[in-house]
């Protein structure tokens, strides 16, 4: 199936959310997707943007995502923070992800960035293969730190 990536529209944010419960499944997390479209709407479209997104489209349905945005390393410099890159699982194999994250390296290059930084789940070893394969350095001693809603609410409680 031939397909086109181009730069998301807000208007695109519903297939957006649809691939971003997708992928909540597939980690196992079904229930912790609290985005909402209205959400990335105004966060990626408003005028303060907070992400750039592109989508895959095929067939007029978008099919698969990668959504960045800026960082800055003390140590590199400005880098991109990919969140997410997520192809549906009726496109996995056709090369969608590979294009998608070509797009993304694209992007990093031409923006001057010194690093492109992204997680992945410890036992989803296609993905881990897919990115070492493309010459990704998948950092196995490093832990992944979230302070959540919650866990925000109880540091400033304890001040």
């Amino acid at each position: 199936m031939k397909y086109i990536i181009r730069d998301a529209e807000a208007k695109d944010m519903a297939q957006v959310h649809k691939l971003i419960k997708e992928l909540a499944v597939f980690e196992k997390e079904d229930n912790a997707v609290e985005v909402t479209v209205e959400d990335l709407k105004r966060d990626g479209f408003g005028t303060d943007k907070l992400f750039h997104c592109y989508v895959a489209e095929a067939g007029g349905d978008v099919v698969g995502m990668a959504l960045l945005y800026s960082r800055y390393s003390t140590w590199k410099g400005p880098i991109i923070h990919l969140e997410d890159l997520i192809v549906t699982e009726a496109m996995r194999g056709s090369g969608l992800g590979a294009a998608l994250l070509a797009k993304v390296v694209e992007h990093g290059y031409q923006l001057g960035v010194k690093r492109i930084s992204w997680e992945v789940l410890d036992w989803n070893e296609p993905a881990i293969s897919f990115y070492e394969g493309n010459g990704a350095k998948v950092l196995r001693d490093w832990n992944v730190v979230h302070l959540d809603e919650k866990g925000i609410k109880t540091f400033l409680n304890k001040l």
